[in-house]
């Protein structure tokens, strides 16, 4: 007697290619594409939120991040393009505050108590 010989498919080779197909957001209608687009609108947010946190903390730290981060997401393409155009105004108002207020005081480093 001669064994019998299977041939054995996986999942993998019967189903067709996923797709990155948009996916839609939670309760709005409106289709959001995962990948590369949604870091960058991400980053746009990240730039926004610490340029503005910026403006009264640590402004040193979060103004060059705001600037980079910006800048990526406008690089990536995001679809936020205005909130990483204001996170890197807000990042470059974070810089001209400190320098200001270093200049004003006479030091390096700035503090509210003059």
């Amino acid at each position: 007697m001669k064994p019998s010989v299977t041939t054995v498919t996986h999942d993998r080779e019967r189903t067709a290619p996923r797709t990155t197909a948009p996916a839609a957001s939670a309760g709005t209608g409106r289709h959001r594409a995962a990948g590369p687009r949604r870091d960058a609108d991400l980053m746009a947010i990240a730039s926004f939120v610490s340029g503005l946190v910026g403006l009264l903390v640590f402004n040193v730290v979060l103004g060059p991040c705001a600037l980079a981060l910006g800048a990526t997401a406008l690089a990536r393409g995001t679809d936020r393009r205005f909130r990483a155009l204001l996170g890197c105004a807000l990042g470059c108002a974070d810089l001209v505050l400190l320098l200001v207020l270093s200049l004003a005081q006479g030091t390096p480093s700035w503090h509210l108590n003059a």
